[in-house]
């Protein structure tokens, strides 16, 4: 593992991926539309859906955005970790407009994993990351996934293992008045967030304003068939609470929560490799961090004709 040469593509305008705490991100320079335009071809990814720019921390974050008290509130409980707070871009911001997908807001995190974070202070500058995957598809929790996915692509590789979280962080915006939205439930819960804010609103029907919005998202090849107490027929069986039977796996036989999620991904891609055509999904408990599965785990599900008729 070398920080210092992946600084060094990153300055050169190519493409990294690297692990944070929560899935692998393929991170570019932020501020160059190039590299930026590189990720949304890596990825296949619509040019409608906006990027999240990783920062170190609150300071860095202020130079981009224009944070509300309560932005700042909620840096200052959960950065560095798993939130992305979307706020006013400042018109000054030297992040690329391309990663903003054309809105007036930009989605900014300061990750907590330390590779991620001595990537940042070797670069310098911010560095844009979505999930090193196809867009669309089960997201990345080991360096082997992101190079799988992406191939030829990527330029350098900073594998740190595993993933420890394995989900997404929670995406909450912050408007000038204070407003917060809850944009994608994540590794922080709902209930964490509304301690600080008080009750999140909800997004605008239809609108991406930020990264994992998408209708069909989180996708493996197979069909998914959710809240299934057991599989039918020629099914994959992805349990929970229990051991799975043969041929399938377990999120959590002890039914924890944490453990799912941090499996959730990995577990999709080997039933996914394994060569299911269907993969039954036990049920999912909404609370805490369930309510983020069960959002990926829908998203999954989704038909997928109609979003690619969106893109």
């Amino acid at each position: 593992m070398s920080i210092a040469r992946a600084a060094e593509v990153l300055s050169a305008g190519g493409l990294v991926v690297f692990p944070t705490e929560t899935v692998y991100g393929l991170g570019g320079d932020a501020t160059n539309p190039k590299a930026v335009a590189r990720i949304f071809a890596a990825k296949g990814r619509p040019r409608f859906n906006p990027l999240i720019s990783h920062v170190l921390g609150l300071s860095e974050a202020e130079q981009h955005a224009r944070l509300h008290p309560t932005a700042r509130a909620l840096a200052d409980r959960f950065w560095p970790g798993p939130l992305t707070i979307v706020a006013p871009r400042r018109p000054d911001s030297t992040v690329a407009e391309l990663a903003c997908a054309g809105l007036a807001t930009i989605a900014l995190r300061a990750p907590a994993h330390p590779v991620a974070r001595e990537l940042l202070a070797a670069f310098g500058k911010p560095i844009v990351a979505p999930s090193a995957n196809r867009s669309g598809h089960v997201s990345a929790t080991t360096a082997q996934h992101a190079v799988e996915d992406l191939g030829a692509s990527v330029d350098f590789v900073l594998d740190a293992g595993r993933s420890p979280i394995g989900l997404e962080s929670t995406i909450v915006a912050i408007d000038d008045a204070g407003r917060a939205t809850l944009l994608r439930v994540g590794a922080v819960s709902r209930a964490e967030i509304e301690a600080s804010t008080g009750p999140l609103e909800a997004p605008q029907p239809n609108a991406v304003a930020a990264p994992g919005m998408l209708e069909s998202h989180y996708a493996p090849r197979a069909r998914l068939r959710l809240d299934a107490e057991a599989p039918r027929a020629s099914e994959a069986y992805l349990a929970f609470g229990s051991d799975a039977p043969t041929g399938g796996l377990t999120l959590s036989a002890s039914g924890d929560l944490v453990e799912a999620a941090a499996n959730l991904y990995a577990h999709l891609r080997a039933l996914d490799a394994a060569g299911a055509q269907t993969i039954a999904v036990a049920p999912i408990p909404a609370q805490g961090l369930g309510e983020a599965i069960r959002d990926r785990l829908a998203r999954a599900a989704a038909p997928r004709e109609r979003i690619a008729n969106r893109e």
